[in-house]
């Protein structure tokens, strides 16, 4: 879910070429639920092997991600850790909402509704511990970093981001500007003409680029302001308070400060599930760690067709055009490296 405030957000739309030579620190957990959701058959059935495993997030992570290196573009991926405890009920609602679309995509099914089946099956789409090591697995072959972070991966990617190790992270959700990442790239991995739900119609999606300084010069605040906004409009930690969109929210934090100052205004306290002190401690202190390694290494052409081809039942022509594209960044980088230093 994450907080929803885009609407008061500077941004800038850019074509993918923008990100050449970039490294982008991509929300793994968000990107993968992204395939599962869209990577599907026309009745909303994901993609499986021959033994009924389902297959459309390394469908996506293989095909997608080699596109992206393709053009020049450095990914890694940061997967989720434990999540905090205020968490659980945002976690216990996303069971819910899935297993209620599951119901409801049989039942569509039953009556020959296959639109209607894949609207329900995009949201039931549930990614499993062993979808995420398959994709561990699959990106190490294709010499593609990723880090495990202890907590919340969007934290973890910030503070990869502010030790100087990458340059921005990759994800729908906004969490990652409220951690303090200078830089927030939406629709990475969703870039081009995608179907409206429901309509015969396309519309072309564009990468945006949210820059952390822009927002604050933009509406005067600070980072314990923007985090205020999120906690007033509700994040994954707290429903919010009900009537606060972003806009109101945006002009609460001008009058009165950051939550603690919000708190203190005696004729202006609302009555929150959780306290949001306790929240703002999670965005400012997040459970994170320096203790990571990235390297981008060639890819293992031999490893990938294995794992893909032999173990999942993947098109080995379309498998050996992503090595292909994977093998073409590896060699300009390495050119443009070379010609750095001469």
């Amino acid at each position: 879910m994450g907080v929803k405030i885009k609407e008061i957000l500077p941004f800038r739309e850019v074509e993918l070429d923008h990100f050449h030579g970039r490294e982008i620190a991509i929300d793994a957990m968000n990107t993968l639920y992204q395939f599962l959701s869209t990577i599907r058959q026309y009745d909303g059935t994901p993609l499986k092997d021959s033994e009924g495993r389902v297959t459309s997030h390394l469908s996506g992570l293989f095909y997608r991600t080699s596109n992206l290196v393709e053009i020049g573009i450095k990914p890694l991926f940061v997967f989720d850790g434990e999540p905090p405890k205020l968490k659980s009920k945002t976690i216990e609602n996303r069971r819910q909402i899935r297993a209620e679309a599951e119901k409801a995509r049989k039942k569509a099914l039953e009556k020959g509704k296959k639109e209607e089946a894949r609207k329900y099956a995009q949201r039931s789409a549930s990614l499993s511990s062993e979808m995420i090591g398959q994709s561990k697995t699959l990106l190490s072959a294709m010499g593609i970093p990723w880090v495990q972070a202890p907590g919340e991966g969007e934290a973890q990617a910030s503070r990869i981001i502010q030790n100087g190790d990458a340059w921005g992270t990759g994800s729908q959700d906004f969490d990652s500007l409220l951690y303090g990442s200078p830089v927030l790239v939406r629709n990475l991995t969703i870039t081009g003409k995608r179907k409206l739900p429901g309509k015969d119609k396309y519309k072309q999606i564009s990468p945006e680029v949210f820059e952390i300084e822009k927002i604050f010069e933009k509406h005067d605040i600070d980072r314990k302001k923007l985090i205020a906004i999120g906690i007033l409009v509700g994040t994954d930690y707290n429903e919010g308070i009900k009537g606060i969109g972003p806009n109101k929210a945006l002009k609460r934090v001008k009058e009165d400060g950051d939550i603690e100052e919000i708190i203190e205004s005696a004729d202006k306290v609302d009555v929150m599930e959780v306290d949001p002190l306790e929240i703002e401690k999670l965005f400012l202190e997040p459970d994170v760690t320096d203790d990571y390694s990235i390297k981008w290494a060639p890819p293992n052409p031999e490893e990938i067709k294995r794992f893909l081809c032999e173990k999942h039942d993947f098109s080995e022509s379309r498998v050996e055009t992503g090595i292909e594209r994977l093998e073409k960044g590896v060699g300009e980088r390495a050119q443009e490296s070379l010609e750095k230093w001469t």
